[in-house]
């Protein structure tokens, strides 16, 4: 099926059947302004602007690339430009929504420092299923400020307009991080349960054919076979043992050299290239950033 790409905000809102936006590059909607559809599929949808919905109430499903999430009450989700979205609804069901969707085209915030502070909210590139649930505090404090938003929307936009919607923008933002902090922390157990999962994948990687045939995991190709993104794992990982994704793959890849360094006497060549490295240098340098020596240093310290 094609995707529809909606370009901007008055487009969206023309193709919800909604009227005119008060602002032609910051909306606010309640969802149940939206009108149902019975159509058994939705087309596949990428925006040209940000989206931040939360959501109370959905029926339906949505899908953002290969994942489909049943969203439940309470949740926050966030869609960055040109993601690719897809919802499906049951042939013969109602879609319906409640909660609020807040849209800013990027000009919006364009010369402010929400512009260059947006990039490094990485829950802007998390799938779908891995959006924000809410607790009925956080819920309630998040839906005041969409409010706050909504009323200043709707008022006379003035030359103050864009700076207070910002700053409410950024308070959102602010406390979504707060929120998906904490949910790393409730979510222990199911989170444990991926690091377990990280570390076998690593593991049996290292001991396949992989590793100089494909060469070097890299961390997408191991969040995908997490079925999860790359960001969320490696805020995941961040969040319960202080590394990165990529901190864990070097951590791996140096734990293996000093095994070969110490224990064999194949050339460092010849080890850079069985731990998947194209070049020996890269590994000569990643090998002298971790450990503060060359691999020939390390081999005749320990000799």
């Amino acid at each position: 099926m094609s995707i529809l790409h909606i370009k901007s905000i008055t487009e969206y809102h023309r193709l919800m059947e909604l009227p005119k936006p008060q602002h032609p590059l910051v909306s606010v909607i309640n969802f149940e302004d939206i009108k149902p559809t019975n159509r058994a599929t939705v087309s596949s949808i990428t925006y040209g602007f940000y989206s931040i919905a939360l959501k109370q109430v959905f029926n339906g499903k949505m899908k953002y690339g290969q994942q489909e999430y049943d969203f439940d009450e309470g949740v926050l989700a966030f869609i960055a430009p040109n993601q690719i979205l897809r919802i499906d609804v049951e042939q013969g069901r109602q879609y319906s929504h409640t909660g609020w969707l807040l849209i800013f085209h990027p000009d919006f915030i364009w010369n402010t420092p929400l512009a260059n502070k947006i990039k490094q909210y990485d829950y802007f590139g998390y799938e779908l299923k891995e959006a924000l649930h809410l607790s009925d505090k956080e819920e309630t404090m998040l839906t005041g400020i969409m409010q706050n938003i909504n009323q200043e929307y709707n008022s006379n936009i003035d030359k103050f307009s864009q700076d207070v919607i910002i700053s409410q923008l950024e308070l959102l933002l602010t406390y979504s991080e707060r929120f998906y902090q904490r949910q790393f922390i409730t979510r222990k157990k199911s989170n444990h349960t991926i690091l377990e999962q990280f570390e076998n994948l690593l593991n049996d990687y290292f001991k396949s054919e992989d590793l100089t045939t494909i060469g070097l995991p890299t961390v997408k190709s191991i969040s995908s076979s997490l079925n999860l993104s790359p960001n969320y794992l490696s805020r995941l990982l961040k969040t319960l043992t202080g590394k990165s994704t990529q901190e864990f793959i070097h951590e791996k890849l140096i734990q293996l050299a000093k095994e070969k360094l110490s224990t064999t006497e194949l050339s460092v060549n010849e080890i850079a290239y069985g731990l998947g490295f194209e070049h020996p240098q890269s590994f000569g340098k990643l090998f002298k950033k971790k450990t503060e020596v060359t691999p020939l240093e390390f081999r005749k310290a320990f000799n």
